[in-house]
């Protein structure tokens, strides 16, 4: 049976490829992010938990925050380092952050919160923010009041049953507040989307969790269908990928 910890370390062995291949995120997000924490980002000490190849921190560093990282998986930390050099790096997980009390402005992530256990990882992130800074947890989720998105997502469930980690995406203020009663979240949706050849696109579906857990001999024929599915939807094959950014951003 493939457990949650399986899902979360299979990255480390597809880093490369999901540093070429991820999404990253829309300026729209960040801008969001400064609207509902109240402050810029430019001048904020930060931390970005679950950093992994850094495709959420470089945005942040490169408008001017204080970035600091965490991320436990050596794969993934060694393509940090190679695309981020000038930012800090620390082998940590959100559970047990090894940062002292009101160390940060902002603690984020991104594309990483649902690999940790939230009665952890929400009291530790509180610890180390500064009075009036901030959680922020996001997130891109296709689309799929796109038709080709909701087909290719039917299809993946249903040749990979039971392989798709639980989505808290859009409850996570819900999750946060039940173990914070009274914790003023605010929620904000940002869509946008990306062109990509359709090889980019099959190819990045191989670096979801789902299938890097996979024996590579029963996720070639799942990947050779969608290739098939997605080409007949894209004949000239220029795959547009529609995605929803879900932010959730909690004030200490």
């Amino acid at each position: 049976m493939t457990t949650t910890r399986d899902f979360a370390t299979s990255f480390n062995a597809v880093a490369a490829e999901y540093a070429a291949l991820r999404p990253t995120y829309p300026p729209a997000l960040y801008d969001a992010v400064e609207e509902l924490t109240g402050r810029p980002l430019a001048g904020a000490r930060v931390l970005d938990v679950g950093a992994g190849t850094g495709l959420g921190t470089r945005p942040l560093s490169e408008r001017g925050a204080h970035v600091v990282a965490a991320e436990p998986g050596p794969g993934m930390a060694a393509q940090f380092r190679a695309a981020l050099p000038h930012v800090p790096l620390v082998r940590g997980s959100g559970d047990a952050l090894p940062f002292a009390d009101a160390s940060f402005d902002l603690v984020t992530y991104a594309q990483a919160w649902h690999w940790t256990e939230p009665a952890r990882s929400v009291p530790q992130a509180l610890r180390v923010l500064r009075p009036g800074g901030a959680l922020a947890l996001w997130w891109n989720v296709r689309d799929r009041s796109q038709p080709w998105v909701d087909a290719q997502e039917r299809r993946l469930k249903r040749a990979l049953p039971g392989e798709h980690p639980a989505d808290v995406t859009r409850t996570a203020p819900d999750i946060v507040r039940s173990l914070r009663p009274g914790a003023a979240t605010a929620y904000r949706e940002v869509s946008w989307s990306r062109v990509v050849p359709l090889a980019a696109h099959i190819a990045n579906l191989a670096t979801h969790s789902y299938f890097a857990v996979l024996d590579p001999a029963r996720a070639r024929p799942i990947l050779a269908a969608e290739e098939e599915a997605v080409g007949a939807e894209f004949p000239d094959g220029r795959v547009t990928e529609h995605y929803t950014v879900r932010l959730t951003v909690v004030p200490r």
